[in-house]
């Protein structure tokens, strides 16, 4: 299992709009061949930072997706609200709390 985390900084006035998109896309990104959850967090203190947590089969699935229409099409509309260069981390689960 592959977990990439993607913090994303957004202008103040983006937010909504980068919300909305995030809605739309979100379905279609589960949907997505080797995709088992994908969810959004925003931060409390600085509300135009957000990341997103997504669990892929692999590497590859993770690539896949990425080299995906969708996706070119998505990260395009989505760059164009950034304030920021976006960071991204592929990360292994070492332990869990459960």
């Amino acid at each position: 299992m592959l977990i990439r985390i993607v913090k994303m900084e957004f202008e103040e006035d983006k937010i909504e709009d980068f919300k909305a998109l995030f809605a739309l896309a979100a379905p279609k990104i589960k949907a997505s061949e080797g995709c088992h959850f994908v969810e959004l967090y925003q931060d409390k203190t600085k509300p135009n930072i957000f990341f997103t947590y997504s669990q892929w089969n692999d590497a590859d699935a993770l690539e896949n997706y990425r080299h995906s229409d969708f996706f070119k099409t998505t990260w395009k509309n989505t760059k164009q609200l950034f304030s920021n260069k976006p960071e991204a981390w592929s990360v292994d689960k070492v332990n869990s709390a459960h």
